[in-house]
């Protein structure tokens, strides 16, 4: 029996602007307005928004709230002062991933959590379970919209919509303020794009009075509406992360590159395994190619060597817009992760040349 989809607050605005709609992360969501090509180059050169309201928000308030997320948390939350974001993950006890996510200091003793859409209840229960430091949890997922406002124009547009001095907010920091004339307004410098700009958090009644608010300011840069295809194009040129695809719970933070994330000077669920890892080094790990021959990798496509062995397999891949050529990502067995490492992607029976290159791709 499919569950029924649950549908973003925009839902209707989004069908009303000829939308092609498609179920995702159990929601009803966007993934092409118009054309693939021109929205990721929309956003890599002007401005494009995306509604990714299906994104889960949490609150924990409290004076142990921190330890809360020092031990679920892969990273060192203690470094966060009011107004700062920090990307983290919850690593589960078998040495894998829960989910990745971002972490708001709102201030002190006060968090909001920010979780992928299919996970939201899968992370609740996690951390609930994990809650035995009398924090108090709210899940706000369903009062909030969140409108990605990506590329090199995005600043020009929003500024003309509040007082707060976008320009002088540093990279994975935030303000709450007024914007479109709409109170409380969560302004994020973050984004998974890479053409920087900034994401909005407002309450679902003000959703439509901001999504329109933004367009009208960032019409004069050319701003389009941009679908869930090209958040993933625009991702993948990056190298960044996608929860199901190049993490889950079976890969280890070390094996995905994000030993960054990963902080030893803290204890955190099953912080032993990911040492040990660390230390004895990863038996596989997670490297971006292009492809030589003409092809497309796709999730799931067998990774083999010149002798046709197995050496592992494509996570994410795709046809890259700014390269005009297939690029990807996918885990290797260690002694194939050296960039300039030639390997072969299995495509309908044929193994197609690659190059293990250094990401981002662009």
């Amino acid at each position: 029996m499919s569950e029924q989809l649950q549908h973003v607050h925009l839902n209707d605005t989004h069908v009303a602007l000829g939308a092609k709609m498609v179920p995702f992360a159990g929601f009803n969501m966007p993934v092409l307005y118009t054309n693939l090509i021109e929205e990721h180059i929309c956003v890599r050169q002007q401005v494009g928004v995306f509604d990714v309201s299906h994104m889960g928000e949490f609150y924990l308030k409290g004076e142990r709230a921190l330890d809360l997320i020092q031990y679920v948390c892969s990273n060192d939350a203690s470094k966060l002062v009011d107004g700062k974001v920090q990307y983290s993950c919850l690593p589960n006890d078998q040495g894998g991933i829960v989910d990745d996510l971002l972490v708001y200091r709102v201030k002190e003793n006060e968090y909001m959590l920010v979780v992928n859409a299919s996970n939201i209840e899968k992370d609740w229960n996690w951390i609930s379970s994990h809650n035995s430091f009398g924090v108090e949890m709210t899940n706000q997922s369903d009062e909030y919209s969140l409108f990605a406002v990506q590329g090199p124009k995005a600043i020009l547009a929003l500024q003309k919509l509040t007082g707060v001095d976008l320009s002088s907010m540093p990279y994975y920091s935030f303000k709450i303020g007024q914007m479109a004339g709409i109170d409380e307004v969560i302004i994020s410098n973050t984004g998974y794009t890479g053409a920087g700009g900034f994401e909005i958090y407002v309450k679902n009644e003000q959703a439509l009075a901001m999504w329109n608010a933004i367009f009208e300011a960032g019409s004069e840069f050319g701003i389009k509406p941009i679908g869930l295809g090209a958040r993933d194009t625009l991702r993948t040129e990056m190298g960044y992360c996608l929860y199901g695809h190049d993490i889950d719970d079976t890969t280890s933070p070390i094996e995905a590159g994000l030993s960054w994330i990963t902080s030893f000077n803290k204890n955190f669920i099953a912080s032993d395994i990911h040492a040990k890892i660390k230390a004895e080094g990863a038996k596989k790990k997670l490297v971006g190619f292009e492809m030589i021959d003409r092809g497309i990798p796709r999730q799931h496509y067998p990774i083999v060597n010149e002798a046709g062995e197995y050496i592992g397999e494509v996570t994410s891949g795709t046809q890259s817009p700014n390269l005009s050529k297939g690029i990807g990502m996918g885990y290797v067995k260690t002694e194939y992760a050296k960039v300039g490492t030639e390997i072969y992607v299995q495509i309908r029976d044929k193994s197609l040349k690659a190059v293990v290159v250094k990401m981002p791709f662009i």
